[in-house]
């Protein structure tokens, strides 16, 4: 029996947790599709034996994925943050999130085509949005608010000067 993790972040699918689940696994390091669980009954938004729950993990974070049905719906009220090196790694999870049917945001924000919302955020950003250097943070996050998917080259220009 393994150890369950005493705080899982639970995100609501509508009949498609396990799709996600193998995305994430297959997308992201330290991510995997940990177990599948059927309904033991029929239930508002499904019938016995499909599949009710599925346990996985994203980034080394434990997530539940709940197949409930169409009555609650994701916003951006909740992200995954994903902290990149570089822009290969940026564009790998990027074009990895919006190229599976998901949708480009702002400022270094996609969608997924589950609705879950995922910040793909360069670490040179963060460093130098929190520069203490004020005008340097706010070049660079003047540059940041024109931009979708995050241009690690055009952060360092502005973190420039």
């Amino acid at each position: 029996m393994t150890k369950r993790a005493k705080n899982t972040i639970c995100l609501w699918y509508n009949g498609d947790a396990e799709e996600a689940a193998n995305f994430y696994a297959r997308t992201f390091p330290d991510s995997s599709v940990d177990a599948v669980n059927h309904a033991p009954a029929d239930y508002p938004s499904g019938s016995e034996g499909d599949v009710l729950t599925v346990e996985f993990t994203v980034l080394g974070i434990p997530c539940l994925g709940l197949n409930g049905g169409p009555l609650f719906t994701h916003s951006e009220a909740f992200s995954f943050q994903v902290a990149t090196t570089d822009q290969e790694e940026t564009d790998r999870y990027w074009n990895a999130i919006v190229g599976n049917g998901g949708e480009e945001s702002a400022c270094g924000w996609c969608r997924d085509k589950w609705g879950i919302s995922w910040q793909i955020t360069p670490q040179v950003l963060s460093d130098a949005i929190a520069d203490p250097d004020r005008a340097t943070a706010k070049r660079v996050f003047e540059a940041m608010m024109t931009m979708g998917k995050i241009d690690v080259a055009a952060i360092e220009a502005a973190r420039r000067g």
